[in-house]
């Protein structure tokens, strides 16, 4: 199959992508060129964007940070909610430390954070 060259094949086939989105719905057969063009297209998007714009998992300190945000946490309530010092919550933090397994485990359950986030996996 083709691949999408550079980035002004890529902002031409996004163009596109956006008419056929106003053409192709729900109820567009899937025998339709419309719909067909645009199947092609967004699967050469995905291959591009894969290659040039990979994302990577987020590291245990950003989503920690995340759902400290999101539940309105400080390190000090954080620290009474894994059971450890607020000292050793800021070391987890700034990445001067990894968490214990216990603390990883209570880390996962308590802020509701994937466990192969918390373990690095």
């Amino acid at each position: 199959m083709k691949k999408i060259k550079n980035e002004i094949e890529y902002d031409a086939i996004m163009a596109r992508i956006d008419e056929l989105v106003e053409i192709v719905g729900e109820d567009t057969p899937q025998t339709d060129r419309s719909y067909i063009e645009l199947d092609i297209l967004t699967d050469l998007v995905v291959a591009y964007e894969e290659e040039h714009f990979p994302v990577n998992e987020p590291s245990l300190v950003d989503v920690i940070k995340l759902r400290m945000y999101e539940m309105n946490l400080t390190q000090k309530s954080v620290a009474e909610m894994l059971g450890v010092s607020p000292s050793r919550v800021s070391e987890i933090l700034s990445g001067k430390s990894e968490p214990t397994l216990p603390v990883a485990r209570t880390i996962s359950q308590k802020l509701n954070i994937n466990a192969s986030i918390v373990l690095g996996v």
